[in-house]
């Protein structure tokens, strides 16, 4: 979570430079090249791979890149992206036949006021377009937690590293089609060591190491124990943008990140209390 909720910085950072969906192609590109040619193939369907490599290269991180570059801070992106938690929940819910228990619901509930509270306070630090692109991607990276899933217990780093030979092509042709060769070219040419760095760290970091743990949670563990994990990322994300961008934190901010991480420490810390309290209780009968 703290890789990941850092990694809102970089982007920023080789935005400076590259044009957002030819970064993430480029993101992807490297997280399948060279280590496609020593990882096996995971035992699952190409189509399973195909989706996966769709739904969170294309999806999730082209959306994600297109509003970060101007209509969107970046630590309010990593706390907006969050409600792919709540999506991850509702599909597990209807195809899994998943149930999520009262704390959950309450738990959800923190998160959710958190989240309204930035939809209604975030006047100058999100356009409309930038608020509705960084909820598709949320949206998506949720739809990638499903199809995940079904992959089932496979080798996960093999698995993000396979499916990003997917994430590419679709990438490059939205790249050509709305930014333009010339803007690619421009972008490519303008790139620093800095900002290969960060794509490289982007590819290594958050999606070879980062989506394969957390996909290989996901296939081992219910998605609503899981799924609240990535509230921790926007806490990471805006003391991140903050320290290293200057982005303002204002008072609706720490309000916002505290109900979503309240919410979070319910959804994680109330079996565990209640656990005690019930093995306590045996104890004294």
């Amino acid at each position: 979570m703290a890789i990941w909720g850092c990694n809102f910085v970089v982007i920023k950072v080789a935005l400076q430079h590259l044009p957002p969906l030819l970064l993430a192609a480029l993101r992807f590109g490297c997280a399948f090249f060279p280590a496609v040619f020593f990882l096996k193939r995971p035992a699952v369907p190409w189509i399973n791979l195909a989706a996966y490599g769709i739904l969170i290269g294309a999806g999730q991180f082209g959306l994600l890149f297109l509003a970060m570059k101007g209509d969107i801070t970046p630590g309010l992106a990593s706390l907006v992206v969050q409600l792919q938690v709540f999506f991850t929940i509702g599909l597990s819910m209807a195809l899994n036949g998943e149930r999520v228990r009262g704390f959950q619901w309450a738990a959800l509930a923190l998160a959710t006021a958190g989240l309204a509270v930035i939809l209604t306070r975030a006047t100058g630090s999100a356009t409309p377009l930038g608020l509705g692109l960084v909820i598709a991607a949320a949206f998506c990276w949720a739809s990638g937690n499903s199809v995940s899933r079904a992959a089932g217990r496979v080798d996960m780093l093999a698995y993000v590293v396979w499916s990003s030979a997917f994430a590419v092509p679709p990438l490059l042709l939205l790249a050509l089609i709305f930014e333009g060769w010339p803007a690619m070219a421009a972008g490519l040419q303008s790139a620093t060591a800095v900002t290969w760095s960060a794509v490289v760290w982007q590819a290594a970091g958050n999606t070879m190491f980062g989506y394969a743990v957390w996909s290989w949670l996901l296939a081992r563990h219910p998605a609503a124990t899981v799924a609240p994990l990535s509230l921790l990322v926007p806490v990471f994300g805006m003391g991140a943008s903050t320290l290293l961008l200057g982005e303002p934190l204002q008072g609706w901010k720490v309000l916002a990140a505290a109900l979503v991480i309240g919410g979070l420490a319910l959804s994680l810390l109330w079996p565990k209390l209640t656990f005690v309290k019930a093995t306590s209780q045996g104890v004294a009968s």
